[in-house]
């Protein structure tokens, strides 16, 4: 690998070694779902190429789009807790190739090396909590009292 996606270099070199030995790769066409909300969540991706959207169910059966990542990404986090069922749905807005991850072998590999565990889920946690400032700042601009 030349150059590592942002969420596999911000791990340390010999943990992102350890976890990209669980790693295959996976290409998905434009317009292709890539998981559904509510099914099982079962592994987790890093976009290498591409561009991916994130929608979410409305109302009226609807999708909106939450989210739109790109190469360097991380592509799910449902894996990581009970009851393992995504929260949004996901869709390859253009051609994409990206690492998967199997999460019960991840799981098992942090439940083994602890020191990776922690590594990996404060990764996880500082993605997760980057994505809420972004979905917060988009809600205020979208907020009537916004302009006030």
């Amino acid at each position: 690998m030349t150059t590592a996606p942002r969420f596999l270099r911000a791990l340390p070199p010999d943990y992102r070694n350890c976890l990209m030995e669980l790693a295959a790769e996976v290409a998905f066409p434009q317009d292709a779902r890539i998981f559904e909300e509510g099914a099982r969540a079962e592994g987790f991706w890093v976009i290498r190429s591409g561009a991916v959207t994130l929608d979410l169910t409305l109302l009226n059966g609807r999708r909106a789009t939450v989210a739109t990542l790109g190469p360097g990404d991380l592509l799910g986090w449902s894996w990581l807790f009970p009851p393992y069922e995504w929260d949004f749905g996901a869709e390859a807005l253009s051609p994409v190739r990206a690492y998967v991850f199997d999460g019960m072998d991840v799981r098992r590999l942090c439940d083994r090396d602890t020191a990776l565990g922690v590594v990996l889920m404060r990764t996880f946690a500082e993605i997760l909590a980057h994505r809420l400032q972004d979905a917060r700042a988009r809600l205020l601009d979208l907020s009537p009292y916004s302009a006030i």
